[in-house]
């Protein structure tokens, strides 16, 4: 194990009994005040918390701790360098860095001053990589050393020379700077409304968006999460979660920083490491995905894994057939179980701990963030409407698409800041709802609310699929399929594998005579990231389209990859040697009883 053990006494933090209707109440309080002082950013958040506790940490990793005082003085340097280096109001910065306090510091110093961070997927290469500072119309890449290879495999497909800053000329630079506070003048009169950030997420279809990510949002949620958790200076929150995503990134480090706690980040997920680090981070608190909580489940027992302070876990996706498995094994005394996406305009939590639920509208909120589930067609995912062409409600425990009522809170709704592309935009917006020009966020996910009025989350709608998690956009990965040599057509789809939390890759493809299996791998590895990459083949004689020469999934998803329902020759693709390799009756079984994982 590694070294380095946080030196605090071993006792929990002083909590009572959690209460439902405080953890609420904490929450709407720490935000009430977000619209009085529309020019307080998150930094000044960090920099009033600096002037109380100078020198209790902030962010903690193995290669290096930043205190309260510390992480000010690299905010303030970084919005100095994009001052100096001419970023105006609204121009994007692409940050391409690995997992470190220096990125958090980066977004927050560059979105201070007007500027917008775009956190960009470090496991992209190639043409989804450059898609994604394309869209963000980037003049300039923050650019890790480590990771220049990667970026050198987007450059043939770049609209525009960025202007890189790697490791050694950025720092140099910030080195020269002052850390000391902004001046009026050089806050350029930011206020809330303005983009702070370009957050990555998939849509049901294509390649990435970049969903718009405001000043106020990031207040809400730090607040929010700040106040839910309860959490206090004494806290410490685990988080292995790439920073490039809105949990990882910004929930897990805002709601710390906004308490005046403290962020202990790790470069990656490992579930050999895992209770080791959070026993000598000292943690109370870590941030998870569902698929995190299984792979620990599956993991040997560690002689760490009941000896931490933990009060709390909190995250997304953990399903019930785990759920009590999981808290009791690891001695997790509380779950704060939620549901959030990206760029949406609504959130549940499930502060009371119900087992599978995803979270519920407190009758006390109710009015100020609605949201419904709607009646859709099991086919095509749109919405079904009655004779006067309005949307149908569904019933309790009836399975439909959640959605969010799109306004100001004041007004019974919650704000939806949209995507850089207004198209895109415009199709995550449903009209004429429950009454005649009323808007509404679409999810994109399927749930069903109980008697209790909690959420319980059901499956994605479209084409999206989520696996290890990462949403997959099945039109990208048909279109990267199709480029290979020997491809005729393809389609992808997601299929459920026993013991995997959301759906693996499954694609059915046409091939011509020259086509080779490893070149396809290869061919793979350079155009999408592995989480993308299909880890099951049936090779097809042709693929059926509709009238509208749309691909009919639903007989393939059925038949998923079982030899016994297809009549066509499989393949699966091999952890190890990233081969696709023949799948019969016997590998099926393996697969079914988790001899083969993934």
């Amino acid at each position: 194990m590694k070294t380095g053990v946080i030196d605090r006494p071993n006792e929990s933090p002083p909590r009572g009994k959690p209460s439902t209707a405080k953890a609420w109440l904490r929450a709407i309080e720490l935000t009430s005040g977000i619209e009085s002082d529309p020019q307080r950013l998150f930094a000044d958040i960090v920099e009033d918390r600096a002037a109380r506790q100078s020198d209790h940490p902030a962010l903690t990793s193995d290669g290096e701790t930043l205190g309260y005082a510390g992480l000010v003085e690299r905010i303030n340097r970084y919005a100095r360098w994009a001052l100096a280096t001419g970023i105006k109001r609204g121009d994007t910065v692409c940050l391409i860095m690995p997992t470190r306090p220096d990125y958090i510091a980066a977004w927050l110093g560059i979105s201070r001053v007007g500027g917008v961070a775009a956190l960009i997927n470090t496991r992209l290469v190639g043409q989804s990589l450059a898609h994604c500072i394309n869209v963000a119309k980037a003049a300039h890449v923050i650019l890790a050393g480590e990771l220049a290879e990667m970026f050198e495999t987007a450059r043939p497909h770049l609209a525009r020379a960025p202007r890189i800053w790697t490791d050694t000329s950025l720092g140099a630079v910030l080195a020269q700077l002052d850390g000391g506070p902004l001046s009026s003048a050089e806050r350029r009169d930011v206020t809330i409304d303005d983009r702070a950030l370009l957050i990555y997420t998939s849509g049901t279809t294509g390649l990435p968006k970049a969903a718009s990510i405001s000043h106020r949002r990031i207040l809400n949620w730090g607040g929010w999460f700040a106040g839910l958790t309860d959490a206090r200076p004494d806290d410490r929150l685990y988080n292995c979660l790439p920073l490039h995503h809105s949990v990882g990134g910004v929930v897990a480090p805002c709601s710390m920083l906004f308490a005046g706690a403290s962020l202990a980040l790790a470069g990656k997920f490992s579930a050999r490491e895992f209770w080791g680090d959070l026993v000598r981070f000292d943690c109370t608190l870590f941030q998870y995905i569902g698929e995190l909580c299984r792979y620990l489940l599956q993991a040997p027992v560690s002689g760490f894994e009941t000896r931490h302070r933990l009060r709390l876990a909190l995250g997304n996706g953990l399903r019930a057939d785990i759920w009590e498995e999981f808290r009791v094994r690891f001695a997790i005394p509380r779950i704060l179980e939620f549901y959030a996406a990206t760029e949406g305009n609504f959130s549940l939590y499930n502060v009371e701990g119900k087992v599978g639920a995803i979270g519920r509208i407190p009758p006390l909120l109710a009015h100020r963030f609605p949201a419904a589930i709607v009646k859709v067609d099991s086919e095509n995912g749109a919405p079904l409407r009655d004779e006067n062409g309005l949307c149908m409600a569904c019933a309790r425990n009836e399975v439909g698409e959640a959605i969010g009522r799109i306004g100001n809170a004041d007004e019974g709704g919650g704000r939806f800041e949209g995507y850089t592309d207004q198209a895109e935009t415009e199709s995550k917006v449903l009209r004429d709802v429950f009454a005649r020009g009323d808007a509404w966020f679409r999810s994109g996910d399927l749930m069903r609310r109980d008697e209790q009025g909690f959420f319980h989350f059901v499956d994605r709608v479209g084409d999206t699929f989520r696996w290890k998690g990462e949403n997959v956009a099945t039109g990208e990965v048909s279109d990267a399929i199709r480029e290979c040599e020997g491809v005729l057509d393809a389609t992808t789809y997601g299929v459920e594998i026993p013991g995997n939390d959301g759906r693996a890759g499954m694609a059915a493809i046409v091939i011509a005579e020259d086509f080779d299996f490893r070149h396809l791998a290869s061919h793979l590895a350079r155009r999408l990231p592995a989480y993308a990459h299909p880890l099951f083949l049936r090779i097809s004689a042709s693929l059926e389209t509709t009238e509208t020469f749309k691909q009919k999934k639903q007989i393939l998803m059925r038949e998923g990859f079982d030899p016994a329902a297809v009549g066509e020759a499989l393949y699966y693709r091999d952890h190890k040697s990233g081969d696709y390799l023949p799948l019969d009756a016997e590998v099926h079984a393996r697969i079914a009883n988790g001899a083969i994982r993934f």
